[in-house]
């Protein structure tokens, strides 16, 4: 989340209140990596779908930010908006209706606990899906790009161990992630008819791993 759209803090330098540490907002230019890694897999590409959670915090700028990567793309977005598991299999057959060629899930708490499910439609309706978070990669989805957490979580001891030895919350800077992912799932894009080319598995392999 960005502390900032929250007034959460002052600035990420300067918090300026009791809230620090390390935020896993980045800037808008994430989303139009995630488009240009989905279309480098599924080079046809033109049309995708966009799934969002409406009751989430951060719905429109991120679906604003989403359209304007796609437009310098040349990619057409369409938002399929659904807050409720279930109503994912009438999105997902509207999806297909529309004859789009895939979909970018943006990262909602409640797609995660029903990642299972966004999965299995989305091999069913043989739609390559882009996540925001590698455990949906780890639990079968296609492929993810988005902050490295476990590089977050690390950092995130460094804000404990000073705060415990008197260091003020306004006083430490907000830090942002410098380290991103990006997975792949060998056997899901198999099953999509998919074929990985070398040098996208490679540039995979060089972020931080292939997720078999």
């Amino acid at each position: 989340d960005n502390p900032l759209q929250h007034g959460l803090a002052a600035s990420l330098a300067r918090p300026g209140g009791n809230v620090t540490g390390l935020s896993y907002a980045v800037g808008p230019e994430i989303f139009g990596k995630d488009l240009e890694f989905l279309r480098e897999l599924v080079p046809a590409l033109t049309k995708v779908a966009v799934l969002s959670n409406p009751e989430g915090p951060n719905h429109a700028i991120t679906v604003e930010n989403v359209r304007t990567a796609a437009r310098s793309l040349g990619l057409d977005v369409q938002l399929f908006e659904v807050s409720r598991a279930e109503n994912f299999d009438k999105v997902f057959a509207e999806i297909a209706h529309r004859q789009m060629q895939a979909t970018f899930i943006i990262g909602d708490p409640m797609y995660g606990v029903h990642q299972a499910k966004l999965t299995e439609l989305a091999l069913q309706y043989r739609l390559p899906a882009m996540h925001t978070n590698r455990v949906h990669v780890e639990n079968g989805g296609l492929m993810c790009y988005g902050p490295h957490f476990p590089d977050l979580w690390r950092r995130a001891a460094n804000y404990v161990d000073k705060i415990l030895k008197g260091a003020k919350p306004a006083d430490l800077p907000i830090e942002q992630p410098i380290k991103f992912e990006l997975g792949i799932k060998l056997n899901t894009a198999k099953g999509l008819g998919l074929s990985v080319a070398p040098t996208l598995l490679h540039r995979a392999h060089q972020v931080v791993e292939r997720v078999r």
